[in-house]
């Protein structure tokens, strides 16, 4: 079954389709990203067989940009299949699902409508995602579309992981609570460590640990996620590319009553402003940062110690909350390729029996790969992810 998979954001589609063969076997036959969408020029890159075609475009909005990955699949040079008749069903990352949704499910208008509902709490992401879903209505008419939440993961944590230190009647009225998010991401690289290392998922405690753009940590305790430090909203927990993470509401309160801000402004400033940006005045990427602070630049340095130090803080968390660790693993765009961030990470984690070597880190960069050391009691590991192939597979299950 060839399976078309969409991640809509609010400015970019990342794609791939899947042709997922059986239950145990599948192949990507061709994935890319658009970027820019809706601005003047947009960005489009499409791989096939390792190779790369890249152009500026114009994308006037979601439907558009679809449209031209559509076109790119069934292109005489850049194709991989001859009709749009082949792709049998479409799979989409769905940011938040709320209480409601636990599972992945095939859309439908009622679906629709409870996604569109809970867009307050992922403003960023649902307007992206309900986009690329209408858009798929328009362009492929009557094919399955499917689901695929990213806080479903998260729906075992229990109470005293998932409720606020506030009035109760606003999670009964409101259903404010954490509810966590990157769960396909945690839900694909758990077993995969377990496996990594000979452990059965069932029987293993683990601390996944999702860094990029976006970063949480997952505490997986014999399979099922029993805490993590995104929130009711993707904002808490970590020192993220430009969200603030972990922040006393009272400097929130200080500043907005300062500045005069409307929620509007208050919700560019947490999502757009923070973060390693705010604290860098501007730079986001992991890499440059490094390297300014390999310059002596003062602060990406703070960036770089203070990002190391929050992962640092949960992994402990996570340690006491568990009970102990069997596997750290390091996943996302940061934690698969920065290793000098999952170094610093490390240092200081020797008490817990996890200990990184040096060496086989710098070396498996990018890579799977066991990068503790042999006598290391915790096992330290970069785990590459492939949230696509989840969403695939559920579109699959649920289409056939």
């Amino acid at each position: 079954m060839k399976i078309l998979v969409l991640n809509c954001g609010s400015s970019s589609i990342k794609y791939q389709l899947i042709d997922i063969l059986n239950d145990n076997e599948s192949k990507v036959l061709a994935k890319g990203l658009l970027e820019r969408v809706g601005l003047e020029m947009g960005e489009f890159t499409h791989k096939v067989n390792g190779e790369k075609h890249y152009e500026q475009l114009p994308i006037a909005d979601h439907k558009a940009g679809i449209n031209i990955v559509l076109k790119a699949l069934t292109d005489e040079k850049l194709g991989v299949i001859k009709s749009l008749d082949e792709i049998q069903a479409c799979g989409h990352r769905v940011a938040h699902g709320g209480e409601k949704f636990t599972e992945s499910v095939l859309i439908n208008e009622e679906v629709k409508q409870n996604i569109r509902e809970l867009t307050p709490l992922a403003p960023l992401h649902t307007p992206g995602n309900l986009a690329g879903i209408e858009a798929m209505e328009n362009l492929l008419p009557g094919k399955p579309q499917v689901a695929v939440f990213d806080t479903a993961f998260h729906h075992t944590m229990p109470k005293q992981a998932f409720l606020y230190g506030i009035p109760y009647e606003y999670y009964e009225k409101d259903r404010i609570r954490r509810y966590g998010f990157h769960g396909t991401s945690h839900r694909y690289v758990a077993p995969k460590a377990a496996n990594m290392v000979g452990m059965d998922v069932k029987n293993a405690k683990i601390i996944s640990c999702h860094l990029g753009s976006g970063a949480s940590i997952c505490a997986v305790k014999n399979g099922e996620s029993i805490d993590t430090s995104m929130g009711f909203t993707p904002l808490e927990g970590l020192v993220m590319g430009s969200r603030c993470g972990d922040l006393d509401a009272g400097v929130l309160l200080y500043i907005a009553e300062k500045e005069g801000w409307n929620y509007e402004q208050i919700n560019t400033f947490l999502n757009k402003k923070c973060g390693l940006k705010g604290l860098t005045g501007g730079v986001v990427d992991m890499r440059d940062i490094m390297a300014a602070k390999r310059e002596g630049k003062e602060r990406e340095s703070n960036a770089f110690d203070v990002f190391a130090y929050r992962v640092k803080k949960y992994i402990g968390a996570y340690a006491a909350a568990m009970g102990g660790v069997d596997i750290i693993l390091f996943t996302g765009g940061i934690g698969e390729n920065a290793w000098w961030q999952r170094q610093e990470i490390c240092n200081g984690l020797e008490f817990l029996g996890a200990e990184i070597d040096r060496k086989v880190n710098e070396e498996t960069a990018g890579k799977d790969g066991i990068i503790s050391t042999k006598d290391s009691k915790i096992k330290i590991l970069s785990v590459t992810t492939d949230e696509e192939y989840v969403i695939a597979k559920d579109t699959y299950e649920l289409s056939k």
